[in-house]
This record gives structure tokens, C-alpha cells and sequence, in this order.
């Protein structure tokens, strides 16, 4: 698809989008009977949720061309850049399939582009492939750190060597690669999750929070925005767990949870995985009608849900342009140096002049098709 194409095509469904978004026209199932529930437990009154699948990609696209305009006739030739992310999830997909997209559209060898997920959610597993693609000489990297404060001095030892580093999906403060982050403002993300919850649960219950780690900066972000949206209503917070980046983790701890604490009645994922091991949990629970569930991201399995009415909405972000507008950054770093690059970016960041944002939106049941009517025409299958 040419450069011209694609922008007409996200301009089209973003008009599509927000059109949706201003009617007002989304409705939770999350409160109905679900088939096969079971558990005797009176089913809540369905509550709305204001979904909202609108993202940043008129701006984003905006600084591609630029960012591609000051790239023209330059020698791309040496650029060799690299997306890390922080496990082999579903999420991912969509970020790989924009990466190797920009890479494309740059001109860049596919050789030249390296896409690295750890199969295991592994701190080793990630610091092995970065001390891999220093020996082969890799220009600049993406990253989403599955431990920020451990990675720091990987971080200043590359960015010395000249290596560009890129935070992704979650910042990277105290690090030499804290002046930009893209991805999502995840504060934000954690407000509209648990903005969501309220609604579902008419400012009532007790809920319980999991996680793949409790010291992430996403991770730590999204829950002060989800315990911030809470404030003031009569819903406690009753656990939060890391499940450590495995989803049957996640599901085991939320049986767990569902069994020893009757009250429960919402539980809020906050990794990709976890919607669908929440799910999982509340079906088994025979909890469908009486447990309510938040969750973050867009795997397949948790649309699966979303369209059953076992989640009641999902926040999702936008993976497919930390990948395309992440290859774009990393090539002009390298090819026009980290300042006349940042000169670029600046005009499209957030007040807080250090995040670009790829956007943040809410799928309910009423959104689930529109939303992937987008990721059809981003090509993400």
C-alpha cells in the first residue's frame, strides 16, 4: 500500500471512528446472563460503557511524513534497527506487522529489521537478544524493558556506544533513553479502565487487580490511574497480583481469588494476557452474570470475549504505530542525529514533553466492530 494510500485509509476510518464515538452509541453486555453462568448469583443491571475507539493516528501519520520527507534521498544503507519487546503475546502482532510496515516503506531491508519477542517473558531471554544485536552491530533499538531499573545500564552503555534507544509500550525514567516514549500515556489508560469499572459496577464492590509485573512503569501508571478513577465511589481495591507475565498464572491466581473471596465482583488485567485468563477464571467460576471484568489491549481471545459479554470493555492502545512510527524514529536518528530528529518530534508530543502517544481508546460489545474494521485496513489479522 503506498505512503498516500495508507494515510487516506487511517484518515477514512478514523473519521468512521470518531463519528461512532460522538453518537454515544455503546452498550455493555458485561452485566447480562452469559449462557452457561450458573452460579445462582442474581445478575447485575446492564450499566452502558461510553466506548471510544479513537486513537492519535492523524497526528502520528503527520510526523511520518515529515520524519520521511527529511529522510529523502538520504543513504539508509547503514541504518540496522531492532523492536524488543517484553513477551511473545498476541498484542505484539499488531507492533510487529507496523514495524516491518515502516521498515518497508522506508526502504529498509527486511534483514535490516530486526523483531525480537522473549518466548517466555524473560529478563534473560530479553538482555541475551540486546547483547545479540550489539555483536551485530544493530544502529538503534525499541524498546519495552520488562525491568526498567535493570536495563538501565544496558541502556547507557548503548546509547554511549551511539546506539539510539527508544522507550515503547512503557517509559523509561532515571535512563539515558527517559526524553522519549512512545506508546500509550498510560495514567491515562489506568483512568479510563477504571472509569469503566465504575460504570460497570455502579460505584460499588471490591475488586482485585493482576498483572504481569508490579514494578513496570506501564504497569505501575495504569494502576494509579485505575485506583484514581475510583476515588470517591464505594469500590475497594482488595488484591493486587503479579501473575509474572504468564497467563495460566493469571488464570490460577484469579480462581484463587474468586474462591476465597465471595464479594469480588470485579477484576481489573492489565497485561495483554490478562483479559482472556480472567475470563477463563470467571467461566470456570460459573461467575459470568456477577463478576465484572476491565481488561487492557486487544488479543484476539479477549475480542472473543468482549463479543461474548464476559469483558465488559477493554482499553486498547495502539501497537501497530509504536511499531511504524518506532522504525521511522530509529532510522532518522541514525541517518539525521538525535536532535534534528527530536526537532521533529517535539511539535506532536503530550504537555509532559517526552511522551508521543499512539493513542488510547475503549472497546465495548457496540465498538467490537468498527475497532476491527481498523485493524483490517492496518493490515493486522
Amino acid at each position: 500500500m503506498s505512503r498516500t494510500r495508507r494515510s487516506r485509509t487511517i484518515a477514512v476510518a478514523t473519521a468512521v471512528l470518531l463519528s461512532l464515538a460522538a453518537a454515544g452509541c455503546s452498550k455493555n453486555a458485561g452485566g447480562s446472563e452469559t449462557a452457561g453462568s450458573g452460579s445462582g448469583t442474581k445478575a447485575a443491571a446492564p450499566v452502558a460503557l461510553a466506548g471510544s475507539v479513537t486513537f492519535n493516528q492523524a497526528n502520528l501519520a503527520k510526523l511520518d511524513a515529515a520524519l520521511k520527507s527529511a529522510l529523502a534521498g538520504k543513504d539508509l544503507s547503514k541504518v540496522d534497527i531492532a523492536m524488543v519487546v517484553n513477551v511473545a503475546a498476541d498484542y505484539w502482532k499488531a507492533g510487529q506487522v507496523g514495524f516491518l510496515k515502516g521498515c518497508s516503506d522506508l526502504g529498509i531491508a527486511k534483514s535490516k529489521c530486526t523483531y525480537f519477542a522473549p518466548p517466555n517473558g524473560k529478563l534473560t531471554e530479553q538482555n541475551s537478544e540486546l547483547e545479540t544485536l550489539r555483536s551485530q552491530g544493530v544502529t538503534g533499538y525499541s524498546i519495552s524493558a520488562i525491568d526498567p531499573t535493570s536495563a538501565a545500564g544496558t541502556i547507557h552503555t548503548d546509547v554511549q556506544k551511539g546506539i539510539g534507544v527508544l522507550a515503547i509500550d512503557s517509559p523509561l525514567p532515571g535512563t539515558d533513553a527517559a526524553s522519549l516514549y512512545l506508546g500509550t500515556p498510560n495514567y491515562t489508560a489506568g483512568f479510563q479502565a477504571g472509569t469503566a469499572m465504575k460504570q460497570v459496577l455502579g460505584g460499588k464492590g471490591k475488586v482485585a487487580i493482576l498483572v504481569g509485573s508490579l514494578t513496570a512503569s506501564n504497569a505501575t501508571q495504569r494502576i494509579a490511574g485505575f485506583e484514581a478513577a475510583l476515588k470517591g465511589t464505594q469500590i475497594t481495591v482488595a488484591q493486587k497480583v503479579n501473575d509474572n507475565l504468564q497467563a495460566s498464572t493469571a488464570t490460577s491466581d484469579a480462581e484463587t481469588i474468586l474462591a476465597n473471596n465471595p464479594d469480588v465482583n470485579g477484576l481489573y488485567g492489565v497485561y495483554s494476557y490478562d483479559g482472556p485468563a480472567l475470563a477463563q477464571a470467571v467461566t470456570s467460576a460459573g461467575k459470568t452474570a456477577s463478576v465484572h471484568i476491565v481488561s487492557d489491549d486487544s488479543d484476539a481471545q479477549t475480542l472473543k470475549f468482549i463479543k461474548s459479554g464476559v469483558i465488559s470493555g477493554t482499553v486498547v492502545q495502539m501497537p501497530y504505530q509504536q511499531g511504524y512510527t518506532g522504525a521511522y524514529i530509529l532510522a532518522a536518528e541514525k541517518v539525521l542525529g538525535k536532535d534534528k530528529t527530536m526537532a521533529l518530534v517535539k511539535p506532536y508530543l503530550e504537555k509532559d514533553g517526552s511522551t508521543l502517544s499512539s493513542g488510547v481508546g475503549l472497546v465495548t460489545k457496540s465498538d467490537l466492530g468498527a475497532y476491527q474494521s481498523l485493524e483490517s485496513q492496518l493490515g493486522i489479522g
